[in-house]
């Protein structure tokens, strides 16, 4: 528990004795000490779902309109936080910044507006059933009372770095980007589940776009795996982000994701949350 102390002297200042007192934080031996046996999760109800820009919202209205009509249908047994991704727009900026030259956290700043007019768009599709746009900093903390009060609450899914953002392993695409920012919004208001909406059942060894159609049967299918074993795989080609899978192992509170194909199959978004085993589950451990 933390003290005031006055200093003996003339000027006789207060300070607040802590354990932190006069550490650099950065000691691995001390920070060890600072791990918490329960973290407080903020919105335990809350569910993360992160709809894919090219994978589903390029496709334009055949592949929106029947996920957005689940959604409609699960808000009512689940509440929901929709986030969205940036897609072939993104791409389109990103290629044009590395051609001038434009360094990661620029283009990380010009990729997050596009992931923004993904989520407008959607607002507005559900608007008249209670979806509401919000901004990253804005009622987080008022989630579950959206949702009791039957709202669908939509944010981006770019995570705010902006100028901010890491340096890049390969090359200068900004590595956080929509799949990371679900991610640390779950982990961060210790939210109930993650599930990632792509055009694909899952987890492949490699992009099944990338192959010759009479071969994609052939392709190893990961329908569990850890973070862990997936980094020893060292695939060249991931379904989400690759920092996730970092950020999962260290995760106090998500202890999976889960990726299901929402294009083809809608209907596995509830079972998703419902807790069945559909798709690719990646765990912590």
């Amino acid at each position: 528990m933390t003290q005031l102390v006055k200093e003996d002297s003339e000027v006789g200042r207060l300070h607040i004795t802590t354990p932190l007192m006069g550490e650099s934080l950065v000691s691995k031996e001390f920070l060890r000490q600072t791990e918490s046996r329960e973290y407080f999760r903020m919105q335990p109800e809350i569910n993360i779902l992160k709809i894919g820009g090219q994978s589903i919202i390029d496709r334009g209205a055949k592949a929106i309109l029947p996920i957005l009509d689940e959604l409609i249908r699960l808000k009512e047994e689940y509440k929901i936080l929709l986030m969205t991704g940036g897609g072939t727009r993104a791409r389109h900026v990103y290629s044009i910044g590395v051609d001038l030259g434009m360094p990661t956290g620029v283009l990380s700043k010009l990729g997050d507006k596009v992931s923004w007019q993904n989520a407008e768009m959607l607002s507005v599709l559900l608007a008249k059933h209670g979806g509401v746009k919000i901004g990253h900093g804005d009622n987080l903390e008022q989630l579950t009372m959206f949702c009791r009060l039957g709202y669908l609450p939509i944010t981006y899914g770019i995570p705010p770095y902006g100028f901010f953002e890491h340096p890049a392993e390969f090359g200068s695409i900004p590595p956080h980007r929509t799949d990371c920012g679900a991610f640390l919004l779950a982990e961060n208001i210790g939210a109930r589940s993650v599930i990632f909406l792509k055009d694909e059942k899952g987890l492949f060894e490699t992009d099944p776009k990338k192959v010759d159609a009479a071969k994609r049967g052939g392709l190893k299918f990961f329908d569990k795996i850890s973070a862990a074993e997936l980094l020893e795989l060292d695939l060249d080609d991931l379904i989400i982000e690759r920092p996730i899978l970092t950020m999962l192992q260290r995760a106090k509170c998500i202890k999976q994701i889960q990726i299901v194909d929402a294009l083809s199959n809608p209907g596995d978004i509830r079972k998703a949350l419902a807790g069945e085993h559909v798709g690719t589950i990646i765990t912590r451990d």
